[in-house]
């Protein structure tokens, strides 16, 4: 019974330090799977981190599509410049 006596402390201790280590375990398992959320969600608005650093996407925008966005803005702002008397007023473009 001595030797068993003594070994139950180092039993206890082992138990012990191996909660721990399980604790510990979980810990980081759920600090990388935070991690890749964030980062999955970061990728999805455009927005990548390296080994040199972040880098931001930015999204491409077709040509047509840019000259149609451009041309209706300026349209709505040809149409709604008036002058007082309710006639169109002319607008001066410079390069």
């Amino acid at each position: 019974m001595g030797a068993l006596g003594n070994l139950v402390p180092l039993i206890i201790l082992f138990v012990f330090v191996g909660g721990l280590a399980w604790v510990g375990y979980q810990v980081y398992l759920y600090s990388n799977q935070l991690a890749d959320r964030g980062v999955r969600k970061m990728e999805k608005k455009n927005v990548v981190f390296t080994k040199d650093g972040m880098k931001v996407g930015v999204k491409e925008i077709k040509a047509e599509d840019y000259a149609d966005k451009t041309q209706r803005a300026f349209v709505k702002t040809w149409n709604a410049a008036q002058d007082a008397d309710g006639k169109k007023a002319y607008v001066l473009l410079r390069s």
